[in-house]
């Protein structure tokens, strides 16, 4: 086991499940946000990933899905770390299926989901699967409806990666068959209840990348789906495809200003550019750690400690 960060932002965990197996998993904070008003646990669904998506390190090593007991090896681990009763005394307590792997092509994530809040002791609890709607997986979402309307009953994040409105290079972004927006828009509004999270669409802005307002309204009720946009970070996949952020700190580009003024609830999140250099928000430690030699000038430039 390895592990590196630093415990007042995020730390990134890596660990051997042999045979060229290795699992990340990460716990991260929101300063000034005290762990017990927000804890965020950030797994992995599978050892790799088939998707190969332009600007992300987890792709291009695939070693197949987690079983449901690795999947609850990597909560397990970080919650006792913390809470060795189990017992979560958090406000916000976010289990996000996100690091490794396109977790609704993993049944084994929907067992995991049932099984959350009858294994830990937190009132706190809310789950969270970022997805870029594989297309084959319309069973796994519709018992991801069922979790949300029966368990959670709302308090649960879903996200969808689309990254931009433009088809084609949504396709160049992410290689993979995905579903089209007018399946996510009608999916949405049935998992969406009132008066619970709406249902996130997420942009990793790229230079060049296009979100046409136009393309939102005629998909997506702003009633039902809210808009996040994040910075491309500094991957080594980025870098070598040559896809470079369009949002920093300091800078939003007008197409986001004008989102809002449509009435969608833009969430911009940026986080601490700390994470780039620990590699804990969208970096991968694993490529690091395979591929010393590699590096990215932002990013993988904390030490790893031995466990």
């Amino acid at each position: 086991m390895y592990r590196c960060g630093k415990e007042s932002l995020a730390v990134v965990f890596l660990a051997d499940f042999g045979g060229g197996r290795y699992l990340e998993f990460v716990e991260a904070l929101e300063p000034p946000k005290p762990r017990s008003k927000k804890w965020v646990l950030i797994v992995s669904s599978m050892f790799g990933c088939p998707v190969k998506c332009a600007f992300c390190d987890a792709g291009g090593d695939y070693r197949g899905r987690c079983s449901e007991g690795e999947i609850f090896e990597q909560i397990d681990y970080l919650v006792r770390l913390r809470f060795p009763e189990l017992e979560v005394g958090v406000e916000k307590f976010k289990v996000q299926f996100a690091r490794m792997g396109e977790p609704a092509l993993n049944p084994a994530v929907l067992s995991v989901l049932r099984e959350l809040p009858r294994r830990y002791r937190a009132p706190g609890l809310m789950p969270a699967v970022s997805t870029i709607a594989p297309q084959g997986s319309e069973d796994f979402f519709e018992e991801l409806l069922e979790i949300n309307h029966e368990i959670y009953r709302g308090r649960f994040q879903l996200q969808f990666s689309l990254h931009t409105t433009d088809a084609a290079l949504r396709d160049r972004l992410i290689p993979a068959k995905k579903m089209d927006f007018s399946w996510i828009a009608n999916y949405g509004k049935r998992f969406f209840i009132p008066g619970g999270r709406k249902v996130t669409l997420n942009f990793a802005l790229a230079e060049g990348a296009k979100i046409d307002t136009k393309v939102l309204i005629e998909h997506f009720d702003p009633e039902v789906f809210l808009i996040k946009v994040t910075p491309v970070n500094p991957t080594i996949t980025a870098s070598v495809n040559g896809v470079v952020s369009a949002v920093s700190e300091g800078y939003v580009p007008e197409q986001v200003k004008r989102i809002e003024r449509e009435g969608y609830q833009v969430i911009l999140s940026i986080g601490e550019l700390e994470e780039n250099r620990i590699g804990s928000n969208c970096g991968m430690l694993l490529r690091r750690f395979l591929s010393s030699r590699e590096s990215s000038t932002k990013s993988y430039s904390y030490e790893l400690e031995v466990l």
